[in-house]
């Protein structure tokens, strides 16, 4: 008798210890509390993703460190673009090797690219050709697109109801980059502008993507799809985390109030709302924990009151929770703005080979070519533009910039969401459309010699290019389908390094024929003002285009 009811103790142990194991390990509370870390782990990767855009904060300080011209400047600009000719490598990455091994091999990358060059500036490396500091910046580039696709497919994967929310969520805050840089410089080395502000740059970005990237990597992994439930609340919690952001960044990059408000405590807020998000999965954890000592507490309090006799019903009851156990893990509550996602769909599953040969790639490759890219490439030349306008304050400038392509960023997703309460939604080309049309009057509006023309059209077409760049995930998945996502976009914004080779190497030629005399410096509103003419042009062609591509689109929106 002693021997059965050992036996049956050690049963009744191994049963709990079973079901506290299963809990621990499909437990969907668990399941939501890995993905809301995921999410904080691409904010905080995002934030310190985009190193090229700190490029205008030091072009003029390399080009007299290296004695260079305004081509060969400008070509160094399309070298950190031209990385994202090899961005595919990264997508096939991704299919064969584990996500946080991909992003390490970005940031190690950006490490030695940026790196290397940090050394030859701060006099470490005796001397480096101009061929080398190239392939440098373009292998420093390439990292950047490592680092995305991580980000992009963690997305994904692991929130199929409500990518767009996650991807602009998160790729929003590499519109940050430029600002989080600016604040690390101005704190820690007092100083932007000259040699020791290259060098600063050079030194944080190889350093800080890297430190970054050994914090986040546990948790950037495919959290098998389990979100849904209750997500909402905190997608509005972090929505409203990264408005508060966007506005302190903006605010504080004005000069006006960064000229009064000291550099460690600009720094400092920066930081607070950038930990700020990590609130949601420690709460869901909370949540967790209390949840099952709750259980405990009252599997213990059932297992005293019944005793040894009521052992055949507590396993029934066991079998019986088991199977609503599984049955409550299965259902999926999904929010109003999770809905438009799984309602979207793909128009169709392609290769690349498929794609490739689809009048739709075109299209949207051109109109990416003749918007985002154009965009991008003003943003890289914004130190040369504000430097032959006279203003003095270019890294602001360049911060201000950086803002406003945060919240170009965010935008979509806020929108998304909103209109899916309606059961209505704008198709992703009309919306590209739409942010167009405004960056052709900036383009024209900086032919005005007026300062506050020039920050105006930097503004909008920050947060247009932004916009753009944060829709354009979600349109290659709809259009082309989310197998071969990964490689795919990566074939897509291989139009950015094309791009800014053909519109920045004509910006330079230009601005060469307005220098007085032949020299490498121009002064005055008509060094880029043909070039601004031009760049209008196009992005109304673009604009046409992208109407095109509505026009064609429209029988599979108009299923949604």
């Amino acid at each position: 008798m002693a021997d059965e009811m050992a036996a049956l103790a050690v049963h009744e142990g191994l049963a709990h210890g079973m079901m506290a194991w299963r809990r621990a390990v499909v437990d969907p509370s668990q399941k939501t509390m890995q993905e809301w870390l995921s999410v904080v782990a691409m904010i905080w990767l995002q934030s310190v993703a985009g190193t090229n855009a700190n490029f205008p904060a030091y072009s003029s300080q390399l080009k007299q460190i290296l004695s260079i011209s305004q081509v060969q400047l400008n070509n160094l600009a399309f070298a950190s673009d031209a990385g994202k000719l090899l961005g595919w490598f990264s997508g096939l990455a991704a299919v064969y090797l584990p996500l946080w091994l991909v992003l390490l091999i970005g940031t190690s990358l950006g490490l030695v690219g940026y790196g290397v060059q940090y050394l030859f500036v701060a006099g470490r490396v005796a001397s480096l050709s101009y061929p080398a500091v190239f392939l440098l910046t373009a292998l420093a580039g390439n990292s950047i697109c490592w680092i995305n696709t991580a980000c992009y497919v963690v997305a994904i994967r692991s929130f199929p109801l409500h990518r767009q929310v996650v991807v602009g969520l998160t790729t929003s805050y590499q519109g940050l980059s430029a600002s989080v840089y600016t604040d690390i410089v101005d704190t820690a080395f007092n100083r932007r502008g000259g040699v020791a502000g290259a060098r600063a740059y050079l030194l944080l970005s190889s350093v800080v993507p890297m430190a970054t990237s050994l914090v986040t990597a546990p948790f950037v992994r495919d959290a098998n799809a389990g979100a849904g439930r209750k997500a909402q609340g905190g997608f509005m919690i972090l929505f409203m985390i990264t408005i508060a952001t966007g506005v302190y960044a903006v605010v504080s990059s004005m000069g006006s109030v960064s000229g009064w408000l000291p550099a460690v405590n600009n720094a400092m807020g920066m930081g607070i709302l950038l930990a700020v998000p990590a609130v949601v999965p420690l709460a869901e954890g909370l949540k967790h924990f209390v949840a099952l000592a709750q259980k405990r507490v009252h599997d213990a309090v059932s297992l005293e009151e019944n005793g040894e006799h009521s052992r055949d019903k507590s396993e029934l009851k066991l079998e019986a929770h088991r199977r609503v156990g599984n049955q409550e893990e299965e259902v999926i509550v999904v929010a109003p703005c999770e809905e438009m996602a799984i309602n979207i769909g793909a128009r169709e599953e392609l290769g690349v080979g498929a794609m490739v040969r689809r009048v739709e790639f075109w299209l949207y490759f051109f109109v990416y070519l003749l918007g985002a890219t154009i965009g991008l490439v003003f943003l890289n030349n914004l130190g040369q533009i504000a430097e032959s306008r006279g203003c003095s304050n270019a890294p602001s400038l360049v911060a201000l910039s950086s803002s406003f392509g945060f919240f170009g960023r965010l935008i979509p997703s806020l929108f998304d969401c909103l209109l899916a309460r309606r059961k209505y939604m704008v198709a992703r080309p009309a919306s590209i459309a739409g942010l167009m049309a405004p960056m052709v009057g900036a383009y024209f509006l900086l032919l005005s010699p007026a300062m506050a023309a020039l920050y105006t059209s930097t503004a909008v077409i920050g947060i247009c290019t932004g916009a753009i760049t944060s829709i354009a995930v979600a349109t290659t998945t709809e259009l082309f389908g989310t197998e071969n996502f990964s490689v795919n976009h990566n074939i897509v914004v291989a139009n950015i390094p094309i791009g800014s080779f053909v519109f920045g190497y004509a910006a330079a030629l230009l601005y060469r024929r307005r220098s007085p005399g032949g020299s490498e410096k121009c002064m005055g509103t008509e060094c880029y003002g043909t070039t601004f003419i031009i760049w209008g042009c196009l992005c109304l062609l673009g604009t046409v285009l992208a109407l095109v591509l509505y026009a064609r689109t429209r029988k599979f929106y108009s299923r949604v």
